[in-house]
């Protein structure tokens, strides 16, 4: 096989820069500001991250949404019982990485990770189309399947058993948040010499804000 040679692939960043003097003091301005930056662009998956958990020492990873952001937490929803869900019921600690190729730009999150209050997640579910509710009650997220051809009939099966009723919200479904206690802001820079500016969650609840070498 003729493997590509990707050691000759790289670009140089041109976009911007990230200055102290310019970013505020609380990270989740700065995030907001970028994520609407992003939406802004019209980049595709903007709200798209990686969601990095870890169980006996082995990280596993994988992209989901954002479908909240506050000055308190961060939010995505999915299966309780998928992988990602055991792992962080196990360890509820987690990492997440926006990446914006079309602005240079990448944001790391590290922090806790708790479950959303069930009005808040049956709030999303109903907000949700009739398809996506549907699947969230029919899969069995990360667990094996026989077939293509049996989930659709599970799925098929789930709708005539509703009978044009709309589906309530799954138990083993709903929110997390995460609490961040580190953000990382990334604009890439000529040269390699990109700017990375940390927030980092102080025993008082104030932020401090560091550069750190690229």
């Amino acid at each position: 096989m003729n493997h590509p040679n990707l050691a000759d692939v790289r670009k140089d960043y041109q976009k911007g820069q990230l200055l102290e003097q310019e970013t505020p003091a609380q990270p989740h301005a700065l995030f907001a500001q970028w994520m609407q930056d992003a939406l802004a662009a019209n980049l595709p998956e903007p709200t798209a991250f990686c969601l990095a958990t870890v169980f006996d020492n082995r990280p596993s990873c994988r992209i989901v949404l954002l479908k909240d952001a506050t000055d308190e937490v961060f939010t995505f929803y999915t299966n309780y019982q998928s992988r990602k869900g055991t792992e962080l019921e196990l360890n509820p600690m987690a990492a997440a990485t926006f990446f914006w190729p079309g602005l240079e730009r990448q944001v790391r999150i590290e922090g806790q990770v708790r479950k959303s209050s069930r009005a808040k997640s049956e709030a999303y579910f109903n907000s949700r189309p009739l398809e996506s509710r549907i699947s969230a009650a029919v899969s069995p997220q990360s667990q094996p399947v026989e077939s293509r051809l049996a989930l659709e009939a599970a799925w098929k099966a789930s709708v005539d058993a509703l009978d044009g009723a709309p589906p309530s919200l799954p138990e083993n479904w709903g929110g997390y948040e995460i609490v961040p206690e580190r953000i990382e802001f990334w604009q890439g820079g000529p040269g390699r010499l990109h700017d990375r500016i940390v927030y980092l969650l102080e025993q008082e609840g104030t932020w401090a804000k560091v550069r750190l070498a690229p």
